[in-house]
């Protein structure tokens, strides 16, 4: 017998597209940490463009990790919500005392390295089950970043 979550969708499937979700979840808190570190800390000639553009990669990190959260709950699971799993979870790593804006970008680089193959491996599965708010959802991040991916690459060549 085939058991189905609150919103239709096989619960077998579901718990494993919720666990990745929550590595998600915790790669986006990571990377909203260092987003908002590079905003406090940033300094040099291009402190007004950088400090507005980390407020903005953290602010949209910020409403990420909520609808990914929201979405682990839709699904019918729970959401990771300590700061241990977190950090036992994200491949995504601190990133300490940085102030340049060219090095803050590179993280910010990196950690799109690694959010979008997570989000593309998202997608399929909730392709494959037939999730079309996951899909939507990953869809839209994954859109979202790779213009962010080329703009911050090019930021980085001018420089």
């Amino acid at each position: 017998m085939t058991v189905l979550n609150n919103i239709g969708l096989q619960d077998q499937p579901s718990r494993e597209l919720a666990e990745k979700l929550n590595i998600l979840l915790a790669n986006y808190q990571l990377f909203y940490m260092n987003a908002r570190s590079f905003h406090w800390n940033i300094k040099g000639n291009s402190f007004f463009e950088l400090h507005l553009k980390f407020e903005e990669l953290y602010t949209d990190s910020l409403i990420k990790i909520d609808e990914i959260a929201e979405r682990v709950l839709t699904l019918s699971h729970g959401p990771s919500h300590t700061f241990s799993k977190y950090l036992a979870d994200s491949s995504i790593k601190e990133a300490k005392n940085i102030s340049k804006g060219n090095e803050a970008i590179k993280k910010i680089l990196e950690g799109f390295e690694i959010l979008l193959p997570l989000e593309r491996e998202i997608l399929s599965l909730s392709d494959e089950m037939n999730d079309e708010g996951t899909n939507a959802m990953m869809s839209d991040y994954i859109r979202e970043q790779e213009k962010l991916v080329w703009m911050y690459s090019a930021y980085l060549n001018e420089h």
